[in-house]
């Protein structure tokens, strides 16, 4: 009866029913899981965690940045030395990049002999280094700041490996920026010293220049020669007027006319010299014929240009190049340390009641359809094959044992 009724469907308190009449047997189940799992739980060693709080130092003008702009002068250029040479910027991908390379966790493991602590029996550094990653964390916090974490069996190494790594990670990253600032500083000083070349060469250029033509300024030389030319034009213009009259007067063959015919002479042969004579320049330092103005100076602007291109360069270089030194002897600090880790007194794991309990849950969701389906098999009065017989044996032992009565 039992059995069809079974089959026809239950009802929520028929199913709190079976689970009374079955209690005994969950209850000693139960009991005996959560003895197991305490016992065991019991043998899982502490686990304590260590906390170290750091922080990036921010930037600051006051550092090589503003030195850069002292060197620089009135050049904004060169402000952008420190952006793009010999800068010492560190962010949380860097330092976690350091504290995640194989360099800084063997470091650690050599230091505190690790292999021995994790049971490396084969002296596998590489099954060392997976197991010391799995123990540490470092994780931003809600403030700005990162929180390196160490967990370990004693909670005094825990705090010491901690703090060694975050000087460890601070090292190296001194180390690898000094590495950079050298780098760079090779980088302009090549520059530099090509620089330096390339202007002496320039300067050179245009010292021959000057001294082979005499030409010190030629846009106020030029100036000059016109001036003279245009006041030998205009006495040349008086004489000739002069003349005139003076052969109007008293002749051709008189010393008056030719006296002034020679003063007119004297001056067209002054013009012609300062239009294309080219003894002027061997005369005169100040004074070039026209005809020759044009090259000289275009020779003179094209050689001036590449004195003032190689002068700017040098204003934009030299203070890079002043700060990629200062940036390679630099060992500043690039972490500014809030906390140290310190030894925990409560233990981060295992959480052993949590554990517990979990086991008993899961165990009672696996023995409530054991007990669904004896209530079946108890139950059931008419038996179609072999196997539905030995499980109602073997359920009706179960009833023997935990002495449960229907």
């Amino acid at each position: 009866m039992e059995n069809k009724q079974l089959k026809s469907g239950l009802s929520f308190s028929d199913y709190l029913y079976i689970l009374f009449k079955w209690r005994k047997f969950l209850i000693i189940n139960l009991i005996i899981v959560g003895l197991i799992t305490t016992s065991l739980v019991l043998l899982l060693p502490n686990q304590y965690k260590a906390t170290a709080t750091i922080m990036i130092p921010p930037e600051s003008d006051m550092g090589i940045g503003g030195l850069t702009n002292l060197l620089g002068g009135k050049s904004s250029i060169a402000s952008m030395g420190t952006k793009i040479f010999g800068s010492s910027n560190t962010s949380e991908d860097i330092l976690l990049g350091i504290l995640n390379s194989r360099t800084a966790v063997t470091d650690v493991i050599k230091k505190f002999n690790l292999m021995n602590y994790y049971e490396i029996d084969d002296r596998n550094m590489d099954k060392t280094i997976k197991a010391l990653k799995e123990d540490i964390s470092a994780d931003p916090n809600e403030f700005g700041m990162i929180e390196f974490s160490v967990v370990n069996k004693s909670p005094q190494k825990s705090a010491q490996i901690a703090n060694y790594l975050i000087a460890l990670v601070d090292s190296m990253n001194i180390k690898l920026n000094i590495e950079r600032a050298k780098n760079n500083r090779i980088y302009v000083e090549k520059r530099y010293q090509k620089n330096v070349r390339d202007l002496k060469i320039a300067e050179d250029s245009l010292y021959n220049f000057q001294r082979k033509y005499g030409i010190v300024a030629v846009p106020e030389q030029l100036e000059v020669t016109v001036k003279a030319a245009a006041e030998v034009e205009a006495q040349l213009t008086k004489k000739e007027m002069e003349s005139y009259f003076t052969r109007q007067m008293y002749g051709d063959n008189s010393p008056q006319y030719l006296g002034v015919s020679a003063e007119i002479n004297m001056l067209r042969d002054k013009i012609q010299e300062l239009k294309s004579s080219k003894n002027l320049g061997a005369s005169s330092n100040i004074l070039f014929p026209f005809k020759e103005m044009p090259d000289i100076s275009i020779q003179y602007l094209r050689a001036f240009r590449e004195v003032e291109i190689q002068q700017t360069i040098m204003e934009f270089i030299m203070p890079m190049y002043e700060q990629a030194k200062v940036e390679e002897q630099k060992s500043m600090p690039t972490i500014m340390i809030i906390d140290q880790a310190v030894p925990p007194q409560i233990k981060e794991s295992p959480k052993r009641a949590t554990i517990v309990i979990g086991v008993l849950f899961l165990f009672s969701f696996l023995l409530i359809p054991v007990v669904f389906v004896g209530e079946v098999v108890v139950t059931r009065e008419n038996f179609r094959n072999p196997l539905q017989i030995r499980n109602k044996m073997f359920f009706d032992r179960i009833i023997k044992i935990y002495r449960m009565r229907f």
